[in-house]
């Protein structure tokens, strides 16, 4: 059974910082495209950054030269650093996992930038 478990979330003021994590277990990590997605409330789901199996990233617009996107497939993890939040980023940020026709997502960690 595959799981997804995301955990870094919390309540930031603007201008700080978090590290998402997402653990993965029962599927071959090394293999999979990893992304975070966040969805606000009243918004549609957005990705906000994917990394390769071989490494490769992308991100929203919204958020480059903030966040940073790695995987460490030793540790079956993927990580979000986020820098320099702002309101904007407040959101449910969810993990999935891709290969194929599979895909998978975890539960989600809660976000909030605000004084």
């Amino acid at each position: 059974q595959v799981q997804l478990v995301e955990s870094g979330g919390g309540l930031v003021q603007p201008g700080g910082s978090l590290r998402l994590s997402c653990a993965a277990s029962g599927l071959i990590f090394s293999i999979h495209t990893m992304g975070w997605y966040r969805q606000a409330p009243g918004s549609q789901r957005e990705l906000v950054a994917r990394i390769t199996s071989g490494g490769s990233t992308n991100y929203a617009d919204s958020v480059k030269g903030r966040f940073t996107i790695s995987r460490d497939n030793a540790k079956n993890t993927v990580y979000l650093q986020m820098n320099s939040l702002k309101p904007e980023d407040t959101a449910v940020y969810s993990c999935n996992a891709q290969f194929g026709f599979f895909d998978y997502w975890g539960q989600g960690t809660q976000v909030t930038v605000s004084t």
